[in-house]
């Protein structure tokens, strides 16, 4: 029957025999004797009987179990032996010196958060250990997917912060790493760690921090000091936060583009194709001119970045000189390329080309011509004047470019009849080319009777691309025409004064009397006309009312009848009659 002890390991009671016991000292005692520095001794000793309690505990079924000579056999195993120490003279005595040394197994790896690499809590430097990845590659990830998630991962973030436990303890520490818990791993862990301090406190000034502790009012400025110092920090690295979140931003959203835009004319060429087509001349591939603009865009938003990231970080390694000098040439030749490529498309709108049709229209003086902008119901049921152009099918299911880019001009005349000149406007890379795109635009209107419709359209060749075309319509009325401009007229003739339009916006749907370079209002309220043309109303009034006064006469009133056969005047008492017949 052997004996049990009962043992206080790290905070954990065991019960173990009394061989187990004596075998376990001898270790211990062989562990302290080969630690080659005494300095910390009793921390790696505790680290590792912690290490050993908790192994103790792995293997025990329960608390009453009684550790053996097996368990503590299998522990040895694991933390491995100490340098120059047998644990048993009598059983190892044969073994030969070169297989004294350390045993390493094997361990895996644990979740922990790294509070000693840590930015806000440590939870990224603890993944990057456990995925095997530098911990800046995670911290960039936790921003990217916080910006894309519009904030949520920053609750998963905290979830982890309050989940994950932090690696405190040395066996922590190497368990997080994924290192073996032995003997060897932990004196190292621990030795790295005391070197650290050890570095800070040998630089340490400590003639300057006793000149400080002489001064009295030396706390004052030194606690101010670190306070102004650490607003800085902060800021600084504010603006790294900001620097990345921006510059991320902008390399993603350029990577989008250049896989989608790039890839377009590998696709077909779609109605997207078309349209880029029309204003495009350089026919460069699409793929090219993304990927230049990806460059010439991206590089300076990637040196953005890494800024940020050095704000961010104080021993952020360097990219290296090549790279550098990589970037610097390829951003230089995608400016050049975008340059060369900007240059042939100004090119073609170097010079502005005009076609001029006139003709005459049988409006004379004292006629009233009626004014609206015609619709095709083939593009469009309504019409209003707008700068872009679309890509229609015609009559015959052929591709031709449409526009509304119409303006409408109206202006006096002395002659005696009316005059519509419509002005046709092309750019090209030549004064000869933009005439004839000028010429190939295709526009009309129609006169009917008193009324002229004006196509609110025009219409040309998709082979003739989009090259600013626009139409000017010139209607010049003789002195003494009326107008009446229909209310689809309004988007047409929006125009500023140097263009000397007399038709005001807001004049539509009223009888206007064409004056010299002016309007006259005719069934306009008294409130919506001018002075001049409400003096003009009242003599017109006066003049109205003394008629009236003749007429109603000592004879009796005069009696106006109007009606189909046309106008008849019976005056009164008078026994003759009067009839006054008026055409159209």
């Amino acid at each position: 029957m052997n004996k049990t002890v009962n043992i206080n390991l790290a905070g954990t009671f065991f019960h173990i025999d009394e061989d187990a016991f004596g075998k376990l000292s001898r270790y211990l005692d062989a562990i302290k004797k080969s630690l080659s520095d005494p300095q910390g001794s009793d921390e790696i000793l505790r680290d590792i009987e912690a290490r050993i309690a908790e192994l103790f505990s792995e293997k025990l079924e329960s608390n009453a179990h009684v550790v053996t000579l097996k368990e503590v056999d299998a522990v040895i195993k694991v933390m491995g032996q100490p340098e120059d120490y047998m644990v048993d003279e009598e059983i190892f005595e044969d073994v030969p010196p070169s297989s004294k040394s350390r045993t390493r197994t094997t361990s895996y790896k644990q979740l922990f958060r790294d509070i000693d690499n840590k930015f806000i809590s440590g939870v990224s430097s603890g993944l990057g250990h456990y995925m095997g990845i530098d911990a800046i590659w995670i911290r960039l990830a936790w921003v990217l997917l916080t910006v894309l998630s519009s904030g949520f991962f920053i609750v998963i973030y905290i979830l982890f912060w309050i989940l994950v436990p932090a690696a405190e303890s040395t066996s922590d520490k190497l368990k997080m790493t994924g290192e073996a818990i032995n003997i060897s791993n932990i004196e190292k862990k621990f030795k790295e760690g005391y070197d650290t301090v050890a570095d800070k406190v040998k630089n340490a000034d400590y003639d300057k921090y006793g000149k400080k502790v002489k001064s009295g009012a030396s706390g004052f400025f030194d606690a101010l000091g670190s306070i102004l110092l650490t607003l800085l920090k902060i800021f600084v690295k504010f603006i790294g936060v900001i620097l990345i979140i921006i510059s991320l931003s902008t390399l993603v959203g350029l990577i989008v583009g250049l896989f989608t835009f790039g890839s377009m004319d590998l696709w077909g060429h779609g109605e997207v194709m078309d349209y880029i087509s029309l204003v495009d001349t350089t026919n460069a591939p699409l793929w090219l001119i993304s990927l230049l603009v990806f460059f010439a865009v991206g590089i300076p938003f990637f040196v953005l970045f890494i800024l940020g990231l050095k704000l961010l970080i104080d021993n952020l390694k360097s990219i290296g000189t090549p790279a550098k000098i990589i970037l610097l040439v390829v951003w230089f030749f995608s400016i050049v390329g975008l340059g060369i490529l900007g240059v042939q498309q100004a090119s073609e709108q170097a010079y502005n080309g005009e076609f001029i049709e006139e003709s005459t229209l049988p409006i004379r003086t004292g006629d009233t011509l009626r004014l609206e902008m015609a619709a095709n119901n083939l593009y469009e049921y309504t019409v209003r004047r707008s700068g872009g152009v679309e890509i229609k099918y015609d009559e015959n299911d052929e591709k031709i470019i449409y526009s509304n880019d119409i303006r409408l001009i109206v202006r006096s005349t002395n002659d005696s009849v009316a005059k519509i000149v419509i002005e046709k406007h092309a750019e090209g890379r030549s004064l000869l080319e933009a005439r004839q795109r000028a010429e190939a635009i295709n526009y009309a209107y129609n006169l009917q009777g008193n009324k002229l419709l004006l196509d609110g359209y025009f219409l040309t060749g998709i082979e003739n691309k989009y090259r600013d075309q626009e139409v000017q319509v010139l209607l010049y009325l003789p002195v003494g025409t009326v107008l009446y401009a229909e209310e689809n007229t309004y988007s047409f003739h929006r125009n500023s004064s140097s263009y000397r339009d007399i038709l005001d916006n807001g004049d539509e749907s009223h009888y206007l009397r064409i004056l010299s370079n002016k309007t006259e209002c005719l069934d306009c309220p008294m409130e919506e006309m001018d002075p001049s043309e409400r003096n003009s109303e009242t003599e017109s009034d006066d003049w109205e009312r003394e008629l009236e006064e003749e007429w109603n006469d000592e004879d009796g009133p005069h009696e106006i009848i109007i009606d189909k056969n046309g106008v008849k005047i019976n005056p009164g008492s008078h026994s003759d009659s009067i009839q006054l017949t008026i055409d159209n």
